[in-house]
């Protein structure tokens, strides 16, 4: 078990840490049904993913994740004996929708390893039908968060309806027939007016965002309510140093310059018909007012919670990973 220094001696952690190499060799015997093409078109913008990282991360993930389900379903089961429940298939435990949340950074990769996760859990057997969606649909809309004097925090928890974040999940958990959710542009920089996404009774959902770990708050009456968290059976908490992200962040702003701000519909066009390094100003600028302070301030606080959580290296891959045992 992970330790850690205290004043008076070392504490228990609730964490094993595992060594890249240490953690590849419990994938076992798990085959990896990825090919260079498809790893390709499933890594993000400036992410680094081959599939040695495929194969040595995210397969033993995939294995360790297989057997939470299955684990998670005998439970339910056991449940369900208990209370003597029967009917329909909202009730029973194969109705249940085992549920993953992804957290980390603005420009950590964790809509890479969000991706990554839904394509090698597809493949499974046991639970072929994987969705993914992303918190960046529940984002109040961009009139909305204008006429709060909010744009300035886009991206912190006041930022997003969280009330019907919730509820999405809460719905997809219950095992609704039909679930939707508000869709986002990035091109646009705002919610699609009219367009939803809707899920259909997953076997697995992930959610990915920066602060689905987040506790609850308590209302205006007091009284606490249920997070997004509680809803996760699992959860992973994509890591790495702050100065680390900086750099990705600033990199993946330059890329996004020369390709998709290019695009005159895009909400930052306006930076591509200025000189580079002004361009560059006003995204370091975002860093330090915006993105940074969210993650010391929301985000990171909440790695703790999380059941996994990634470490990655300055290259921006996993070189060791803590997992929660307690």
């Amino acid at each position: 078990m992970g330790r850690y220094a205290a004043e008076n001696g070392p504490v228990a952690t609730p964490y094993t840490d595992l060594s890249r190499t240490e953690w590849s060799a419990l994938r076992e015997r798990t085959p990896l049904p990825l090919t260079a093409a498809e790893v390709e078109e499933l890594r993000g913008l400036g992410d680094v993913v081959d599939l040695d990282e495929v194969r040595e991360v995210y397969l033993p993930l995939s294995r360790l994740l297989n057997l939470y389900v299955a684990a998670t379903n005998g439970l339910r089961t056991a449940v369900h004996t208990f209370l003597g429940d029967a009917g329909d298939r909202s009730r029973t435990p194969g109705g249940t929708p085992f549920v993953i949340g992804v957290a980390g950074s603005v420009a950590v990769g964790k809509s890479t390893v969000s991706r990554l996760l839904r394509a090698l859990l597809a493949r499974w057997p046991e639970h072929p039908r994987v969705e993914l969606v992303t918190t960046d649909g529940f984002l109040l809309p961009t009139a909305e968060l204008e006429e709060r004097g909010l744009m300035s925090r886009k991206g912190f928890p006041e930022s997003y309806d969280r009330r019907a974040l919730v509820r999405f999940v809460a719905d997809v958990k219950a095992g609704e027939p039909e679930v939707t959710a508000p869709v986002y542009s990035h091109l646009r920089y705002d919610r699609i007016p009219g367009e939803r996404l809707t899920v259909r009774r997953p076997d697995i959902l992930i959610v990915e965002g920066l602060n689905v770990l987040q506790p609850a708050q308590p209302g205006s009456d007091g009284r606490t309510r249920l997070a997004l968290a509680d809803y996760f059976d699992f959860s992973v908490y994509v890591d790495a140093r702050t100065s680390d992200i900086e750099a990705w962040y600033l990199a993946r702003f330059r890329a996004l310059r020369e390709t998709a701000f290019q695009d005159p519909r895009s909400y930052f066009h306006r930076y591509t018909r200025v000189p580079e390094e002004e361009a560059l100003e006003y995204a370091r600028r975002t860093w330090h007012t915006v993105n940074e302070p969210n993650l010391r301030q929301n985000i990171a606080p909440t790695r703790g919670r999380a059941t996994l959580q990634l470490h990655k290296g300055a290259d921006h891959k996993v070189r060791r990973l803590s997992l929660r045992k307690l």
